[in-house]
């Protein structure tokens, strides 16, 4: 990608959630000056914050992000933007007029979604060498192929729409702890050490993973044979060790909506685990479709847990015994 190209990115990127935040700065605005006097538009805004939140969502996501995706012909941004959305909702849920929390979970929560965010955006632009949409998310490029012309529009449920289900549904329990003020319990403290331990967990992965992928990168360049297969590190116990990561992070915000008494905010990372399921699926047949490691992955897919980590079976120690 051009230098220019990669500015002109950086600056859409960076302008297109104005619409959003400039719109709720002004209801703000106008809620804290005229609170006794509200027209109807910002009386729904007061008391609807979550049918707000998809309405924002809607338009400045769906809408927008679909229009500039259709203008580019990628849909890179929505991939960027799952880092960041989480964050510009725990805020919008946070400064709302009509929440109430405990301070001190609150701080917990927000400082920890800065944290993950902080953790995914670096592997983002770590993964695509600092640059802003040098390309989309393979398994966009691949429908994209799949769909043929019709993909101007059946992006826009299956990218767009279809996000908004899955990021407003496993963003609940941020709403919860910003919807219900009741003191701080152990329950908590256990919500927010199985954050930080997927949040550590998916970051020692995506490291490894990417230390990985550099070094074939440089064996390839050198016209060396690559190494077929990562089973080392995190990657010896699970064969997604960053997935599995990453669904401990939202089930451990999960803990803190069901110690609120509001468990059933699981369904979110329920379907999110789901989909995630179905994206392993995927990712697992596009690694045996490769000839230089079909056959280790399907070794590694003999002897090693999908996501949760565990010891290797058998077979592989009888295989390094045998080497």
């Amino acid at each position: 990608m051009s230098r220019s190209g990669n500015l002109k990115n950086a600056i859409v990127a960076f302008l297109v959630p104005l619409p959003s935040i400039l719109f709720y700065l002004y209801f703000l605005d106008h809620f804290h000056s005229n609170s006794s006097s509200l027209s109807s538009l910002w009386s729904w805004c007061f008391h609807h914050p979550l049918l707000l939140a998809n309405v924002f969502f809607f338009f400045n996501v769906n809408v927008l992000f679909w229009i500039i995706g259709h203008i580019q012909s990628s849909n890179w941004m929505i991939d960027l933007y799952w880092t960041v959305i989480p964050v510009l909702l725990i805020h919008y849920y946070a400064t709302h007029p009509s929440a109430q929390f405990d301070g001190l979970r609150s701080k917990i929560v927000i400082v920890l979604t800065w944290v993950w965010s902080i953790r995914l955006t670096h592997n983002y632009f770590r993964r695509e060498k600092w640059q802003w949409g040098a390309r989309e998310d393979w398994r966009f490029a691949d429908m994209r192929l799949q769909y043929g012309k019709h993909w101007w529009w059946i992006s826009f449920f299956s990218v767009y729409f279809s996000q908004q289900i899955f990021l407003i549904g496993i963003c609940l329990p941020l709403y919860v702890v910003h919807s219900v003020d009741k003191p701080m319990n152990i329950w908590d403290l256990v919500a927010a050490g199985v954050c930080l331990c997927g949040i550590v967990i998916a970051y020692f992965a995506d490291t490894q993973l990417h230390n990985f992928v550099t070094r074939n990168t440089k064996l390839k360049e050198l016209g060396k044979p690559m190494v077929p297969n990562l089973d080392r590190g995190l990657w010896q116990y699970s064969r997604h060790p960053n997935y599995f990561g990453e669904q401990l992070w939202w089930w451990g915000l999960v803990v803190f909506a069901w110690n609120l008494g509001h468990g059933w905010t699981f369904v979110g990372s329920l379907i999110n685990s789901m989909c995630l399921a179905y994206v392993t699926v995927l990712v697992e047949q596009r690694m045996l479709k490769q000839e230089y490691r079909a056959e280790a992955y399907r070794l590694y897919q003999k002897t090693t847990s999908v996501w949760v980590p565990w010891f290797r079976s058998s077979a592989i120690a009888v295989k390094d015994k045998d080497t």
